[in-house]
């Protein structure tokens, strides 16, 4: 659409892949961000609990308890893909300037989505054992564990939350990259 004097506004005149390699970038920003706060709070997420377990004659007998996310594979997996995922949408921040060719685009959408399927299954994993430390299981006899370890249920939680914000921002960045791909290929079949 042009403006009063006939000339086109900016974002008529910026073509349609800048505008979504700009987008690409905030959410990829936005994604290595959220992931990498998942991944440090669960990593060092872990509390210990000293409690008395017994009473003799006078003296009370002291066992200390520990929470940590490397008790729990589906945690240490947590970590990992986020970990993972955040290493890589820096290497792919840092490497932009040599990813212009459409080949080097393609494949780092490829793995885009790959890095997305990590993230989603690593807080899916862990959201199935949040679940079972705050209810536990009463048909297998597992007692929940957040009404004793709150602090790390509660770090815990908010490692979940922001995995799964970096999940959506990943499956948006998936988006608009396929979007980004499909202007290019139209632009150079325009021209």
């Amino acid at each position: 659409m042009a403006d009063e004097n006939g000339k086109q506004t900016e974002t008529e005149s910026r073509p349609c892949h800048q505008t979504v390699a700009l987008l690409l970038v905030s959410l990829r920003l936005a994604a290595l961000v959220a992931t990498s706060t998942a991944a440090g709070l669960m990593a060092f997420n872990k509390e210990t609990k000293t409690i008395t377990v017994a009473v003799v004659g006078t003296n009370p007998i002291l066992q200390s308890f520990t929470a940590a996310f490397q008790q729990t594979p589906a945690f240490v997996y947590f970590v990992l893909a986020n970990a993972l995922a955040s290493l890589y949408n820096l290497l792919v921040m840092l490497l932009r300037p040599c990813l212009k060719n459409r080949g080097r685009q393609v494949l780092v959408h490829l793995l885009d989505m790959v890095v997305f399927a990590l993230v989603v299954t690593g807080a899916a994993a862990a959201a199935s054992m949040a679940e079972l430390g705050k209810n536990g299981n009463k048909y297998a006899r597992w007692n929940p564990i957040c009404d004793r370890f709150e602090a790390f249920c509660i770090r815990g939680g908010a490692a979940l939350v922001a995995a799964f914000i970096g999940a959506v921002l990943l499956l948006l960045m998936n988006a608009f990259s396929a979007i980004g791909l499909t202007c290019k290929n139209e632009a150079s079949n325009n021209n």
